[in-house]
């Protein structure tokens, strides 16, 4: 047995026997939710050109990779976060690399063996965890990957792979994923995944191999089937791409389909006013910084911006106490810093600790308007909630304003030099 030992009961997470949160004094309705993040590529590699990934001011090595990210967790601890999804396939730098030209599966062509140094670093963070209290989200499949099993057999295997380990490790601070996403359209190639029938006796395959571990299966944003819903302990779901109004209605449609069980978001962009809506519907809800937290090598530490803010608006809600901050300070403009551009190219937003108190954002570049963001996450350029297209870097790039004016017609200026 760990020192932290998971279980659920209705739509509470237990640790050690007692609601998650219930050592917080003033937690009150937030017992028993789990707090997470997405750091799926806590043992990513690249077995076919790791060299690419030596970039932001970094060399990268996957075991040093994985150091830092448990170097990272106790500060995360601290403002309330329970629990990080990890992924054994990994998942897709989303701004950068084509993911399919990434070879990050650990599973061989035919999934019969784990190889040993992802094992081994799946080993370090789990134990981390467990030491502090936290639990891990173990997600087994990832589409870009699969695609390199040969076959459903191979994709069998490795399932059965994955739980083998899990079990003959004797965690007790695992949630198992069984396949991120799995009823997206990259999935369409591999029916055995897509299909919510399928995916169903897969849940109970993992269920069981595992030795009994809590199983479950992400959808996409706003994507739920009752088939996999009746067979998960854990309902696992992503908000990507939805307004907060489309979110919390997702929500109430889940809950409708499983009304005693525990519902965890693990995926939903940087958008942290959902917390508002995890606190209301008592689901539990996962911060998404895919910048910062899946583009290799990733910071794993609460960086400035839309990490900070989170941190903050999660410890507020779980009584925590976080000292106020001054108005202007509630703003960061983001993608600036000297190592987060690539290639030419940069990913400018503005993070709020309060976005929903914002009618919308001005970006200028040297004092000349460039564009109005309307929705959060104030992405410059925003495609969706989770992804923005880039800014080319010019010669003359000088001064950066982000002009922030909030719903009750205050305006904050925010100015970056570079």
């Amino acid at each position: 047995m760990g020192k932290t030992n998971l279980s659920i009961k209705g739509r509470d997470f237990y640790i050690n026997d007692k609601p998650v949160y219930d050592e917080i004094e003033g937690s009150g309705s937030s017992k028993g939710l789990l707090m997470n993040a997405r750091f799926i590529q806590g043992i990513f590699d690249d077995q076919s050109d790791r060299e690419r990934f030596n970039r932001f001011y970094k060399i990268f090595d996957a075991d040093a990779h994985t150091d830092d990210f448990i170097s990272a967790l106790p500060k995360w601890y601290e403002y309330g976060l329970r629990a990080v999804t990890v992924g054994i396939q990994g998942g897709m730098p989303v701004f950068t690399i084509d993911v399919e030209t990434i070879d990050n599966n650990p599973f061989g062509t035919d999934g019969v063996k784990l190889d040993e140094a992802y094992a081994r670093r799946l080993d370090k963070i789990i134990k981390a965890a467990d030491d502090l209290g936290m639990v891990v989200i173990v997600n087994i499949l990832y589409w870009a990957q699969t695609l390199r099993l040969s076959n459903d057999d191979a994709i069998m295997s490795a399932l059965k792979c994955a739980a083998s380990f899990l079990k003959e490790g004797g965690y007790t601070n695992v949630i198992i994923d069984v396949a991120n996403e799995y009823n997206i359209d990259m999935w369409k190639d591999m029916p055995l995944v897509k299909n919510p029938d399928s995916m169903q006796q897969l849940i109970n395959l993992v269920r069981k191999e595992s030795g009994g571990m809590l199983v479950g299966a992400s959808g996409g944003g706003g994507l739920v089937d009752k088939e996999v819903v009746k067979a998960s302990d854990v309902v696992i779901v992503h908000g990507n791409g939805l307004t907060r109004g489309e979110y919390y209605d997702f929500i109430l449609k889940v809950q409708e389909m499983a009304p005693n069980k525990p519902i965890l978001c693990n995926e939903d962009s940087p958008c942290i006013s959902r917390l508002e809506i995890a606190k209301l519907t008592h689901t539990s809800w996962g911060h998404y910084d895919n910048f910062t937290k899946q583009e290799p090598p990733c910071d794993w530490s609460i960086t400035e911006g839309h990490d900070l803010f989170f941190a903050r608006r999660m410890a507020t809600s779980l009584g925590i106490k976080v000292p106020e901050l001054r108005l202007e300070d509630q703003f960061y403009l983001q993608g600036l810093e000297n190592n987060t551009h690539w290639q030419g190219k940069r990913w400018i937003r503005l993070a709020a600790e309060y976005p929903e108190r914002i009618d919308y954002v001005n970006f200028y570049r040297n004092d000349e308007f460039i564009y109005r963001s309307y929705d959060e996450p104030f992405f410059m350029y925003r495609e969706t909630t989770w992804i923005q297209k880039p800014w080319k870097i010019k010669k003359d790039d000088k001064k950066w304003t982000a002009e922030v004016v909030l719903n009750d017609g205050t305006t904050v200026i925010k100015s970056v030099t570079v």
